[in-house]
């Protein structure tokens, strides 16, 4: 299979149709296997994805530390061809609760410092701040990663979950590659107001949550029992009646698939890759199974028959459930 490019926005660089999103091999899904991590990220480095995702606070620092590990480890053509992209600003104590965020430009230099030395690299190839700080104007943050840019310790910026507004402040501010944001069949925020924007500004998507966290993965079911630090134990949309209905979008699309001859993460994987080639949707794999079955989306071609169908098995609105708790969910601007 041959790897296609897509760009992160006109002022970004390419990157491989698909990215891996790290942050499960480190934290919020339960137990991972280090080993199994580490063999899945050099299965995507030689599979040809070049974009990985991570976070500093994913694991207190282990996820970019795992990062640093594989590509140290990784032959030299691949290691070359692989881009970080790094959120920060999220704090967290000890007991692993969060206390907010932090966007100040001091803070920004430091938190760069850090992750540069837990990666092993001289540059971040993305970096953007986790969730907008209330207190700082994004401004003030955009404009401190440029001076990283300036200085050859960033590459290029990102923003995350941020809405319209903010993103035309910060692309008024420095150029803006990409606006990382949850984006799925069942998380389609973005269409309305968030989408239009970054495609007036040339700024591309990268779309993470696009199997919302395993719920239309196909492999999901309600007798599952989720282990301790699990995120999913505490999201809405894997609760009660709200799984149940949710579970029967993914058996209407699971009818789809098999028309199709593809899984239902397939096909999820590919409605996103079908919204546009400034979208390159993270795939969260933890085990080189799922990673397997995730690039077999790029084999997938969906036709304007099959997108119809789709759009009635899963309309848009038809997830019952907020796509994070309330408390998380106030740190998001729409």
């Amino acid at each position: 299979m041959t790897m296609r490019t897509r760009p992160l926005g006109t002022t970004g660089p390419l990157v491989s149709a698909l990215g891996l999103g790290c942050m499960g091999m480190s934290a919020l899904y339960g137990e991972a296997d280090r080993a199994e991590s580490l063999a899945t990220l050099h299965a995507a480095l030689e599979a040809g994805v070049t974009l990985l995702d991570t976070g500093d606070f994913y694991g207190m620092g282990h996820n970019e530390m795992l990062i640093g590990e594989a590509l140290r480890a990784a032959p030299a053509a691949r290691r070359e061809q692989a881009l970080v992209s790094v959120k920060f600003g999220a704090l967290r104590s000890p007991d692993g609760s969060w206390l907010g965020y932090d966007g100040r430009p001091a803070a920004v230099k430091n938190f760069a410092a850090l992750s540069l030395q837990r990666l092993g690299v001289d540059h971040i190839d993305v970096y953007r701040l986790a969730r907008l700080d209330p207190d700082v104007p994004i401004e003030e943050t955009v404009g401190a990663i440029a001076e990283l840019v300036e200085k050859g310790y960033v590459r290029h910026i990102g923003l995350s979950e941020v809405g319209a507004e903010t993103i035309r402040r910060a692309a008024a501010t420095a150029p803006i590659s990409d606006l990382q944001i949850e984006y799925s069949l069942i998380s389609r925020g973005i269409e309305e107001e968030i989408l239009p924007t970054t495609r007036e500004l040339g700024i591309g998507i990268t779309a993470y949550g696009v199997l919302s966290r395993g719920l239309i993965s196909g492999h999901f079911t309600a007798g599952r029992q989720l282990g301790p630090g699990d995120f999913r134990a505490m999201s809405p949309r894997f609760q009660g009646d709200n799984l149940r209905h949710n579970l029967n979008l993914v058996e209407a699309l699971r009818k789809i698939a098999e028309q199709k001859g593809v899984s239902v993460a397939q096909i999820a994987i590919a409605w996103v890759l079908s919204r546009g080639e400034d979208i390159v949707p993270l795939v969260g794999a933890r085990r080189r199974d799922r990673l397997t079955e995730a690039l077999g989306a790029l084999g997938v071609t969906l036709e304007t028959a099959d997108l119809a169908a789709i759009e009635e098995a899963v309309p848009a609105g038809a997830a019952a459930g907020d796509r994070y708790p309330a408390a998380q969910m106030a740190h998001l601007e729409s």
